[in-house]
């Protein structure tokens, strides 16, 4: 697995476009997933480089979560915004990174990424809620670098 395009098929993206639909009905959380083959960069100061790229740093709640996964270099992160980091543990999104590794090791990428989405969902559901006011202030299409 060392191109993005070869990571998932179009089908699983869809699957995982809808777990991320599914997550946010209960949350005004927002979540993104962003793949690319590689990065040059310690893979947390490039997750968060890719979250102020897709301008998930500008919801209201300041309550984004990304899904950063480098395809080659075997590496992924979860990179919650001020709002969550301000309010939460620090090892917050340690059970939903569990939860992928455990996935991923066996190769199952599409449902490591359903199921780590899944658990942000419900994780960020005890301290950010939905609400009838709430929109979706992010795509929940998965971009690629």
């Amino acid at each position: 697995m060392s191109k993005v395009e070869d990571f998932l098929t179009a089908a699983e993206e869809q699957e995982i476009v809808e777990a991320i639909r599914v997550a946010e009905k209960n949350t005004s959380g927002e979540i993104r997933v962003h793949l690319e083959k590689t990065t040059k960069l310690d893979p947390f100061d490039r997750a968060l480089e890719v979250f102020n790229e897709l301008k998930m740093h500008e919801t209201q709640l300041k309550n984004g979560v990304l899904i950063y996964v480098a395809v080659a270099d075997k590496t992924f992160v979860i990179c919650g915004d001020q709002g969550i980091n301000d309010i939460v543990s620090n090892d917050f999104w340690d059970t939903t990174k569990d939860i992928m590794i455990a996935h991923f090791k066996s190769g199952n990428f599409k449902q490591g990424l359903i199921d780590g989405i899944l658990r942000a969902g419900e994780e960020l559901k005890k301290y950010f809620p939905w609400s009838e006011d709430d929109t979706n202030e992010l795509s929940n299409e998965i971009s690629k670098g």
